[in-house]
């Protein structure tokens, strides 16, 4: 095995996870792509995995991906119909990053040996005094911080 840090890239097929792996590899690490399967097969969903593929084809690096459609029907669905059934208001996105992605791309990334998860999320972090503080980011049209606010 390297010694260059390992990084799992979770690719969407678009552009801000196709940089991701580019800034990645530019910075020296050994990335492996990741896309995960969520729900029911939709018209684009075959789509977005072929260009996922693609892309890390394009960068020379391995690709996995994932069917956690049973967990998200769980994790994301049910947990979005009884929140609303109580009087809630869901916000399936989040719970979605903070269920799904982060927890199951943690889970692959500890498997597959890798050091870091990297996404095309825009925000910045800065270390202050000792911790990690989110921040906004530097292109404040795009900012993403509400999908990262929960982690640690």
């Amino acid at each position: 095995m390297s010694d260059k840090k390992r990084a799992l890239i979770a690719m969407s097929g678009g552009v801000d996870s196709s940089v991701a792996v580019h800034l990645m590899q530019k910075a020296g690490y050994d990335c492996v792509g990741a896309t995960m399967r969520l729900y029911e097969a939709q018209p684009n969903e075959g789509k977005a995995v072929k260009d996922a593929e693609a892309v890390a084809r394009h960068f020379g690096i391995p690709f996995h991906a994932y069917d956690y459609r049973d967990d998200f029907k769980d994790e994301v669905i049910c947990r979005f119909i009884n929140t609303y059934i109580e009087g809630g208001t869901p916000n399936p996105c989040v719970e979605c990053n903070r269920y799904m992605k982060f927890d199951k791309l943690f889970e692959r990334a500890k498997i597959l040996g890798c050091d870091y998860i990297v996404t095309g999320h825009y925000a910045r972090i800065e270390e202050q005094a000792g911790k990690f503080v989110l921040k906004k980011a530097l292109d404040e049209t795009k900012d993403q911080r509400y999908v990262l606010y929960f982690m640690t």
